[in-house]
């Protein structure tokens, strides 16, 4: 079986955080959501866990940080095409999210841009073109 990858988010509004990561391509897998979460699917591999602040705290006696103060993780996703970068961003600032929280990067052979979720998670969306890399880093 392939590895998979949950990544379990607490959420102040759980209905706005669906909308944002619909808006980046995935789709709420009912089989795992209910009132207090929602299991965003995003590929076969991958799962984004939004959890209500209450739901989250069942897991973890840690308290909730938040990421609008301080920096917890980034995350980033690849896409197709340097356009879908923006193309990315410009549906996920429409569904709530904040654009550019981090200096977009351009090194030549890959291209990223990043922006907050409604909760201050930052994705960074990128492109990359990986027969300009060569045959490895040094």
């Amino acid at each position: 079986m392939a590895k998979m990858i949950f990544i379990n988010l607490p959420v102040r509004d759980l209905a706005a955080s669906v909308a944002f990561y619909e808006a980046l391509g995935g789709t709420v897998n009912p089989q795992f959501s209910d009132e207090t979460a929602k299991a965003i699917v995003l590929s076969d591999t991958i799962y984004v866990m939004l959890l209500t602040h209450e739901k989250y705290q069942s897991f973890t006696a840690r308290p909730i940080g938040d990421p609008r103060a301080q920096t917890q993780a980034l995350y980033a996703l690849n896409v197709d095409s340097r356009d879908d970068v923006d193309a990315t961003i410009t549906r996920l600032t429409a569904a709530g999210g904040k654009a550019d929280p981090n200096p977009p990067q351009d090194p030549g052979f890959m291209f990223s841009r990043s922006v907050e979720d409604p909760d201050g998670n930052v994705w960074e969306l990128f492109w990359m073109d990986m027969s300009a890399i060569g045959e490895g880093a040094e």
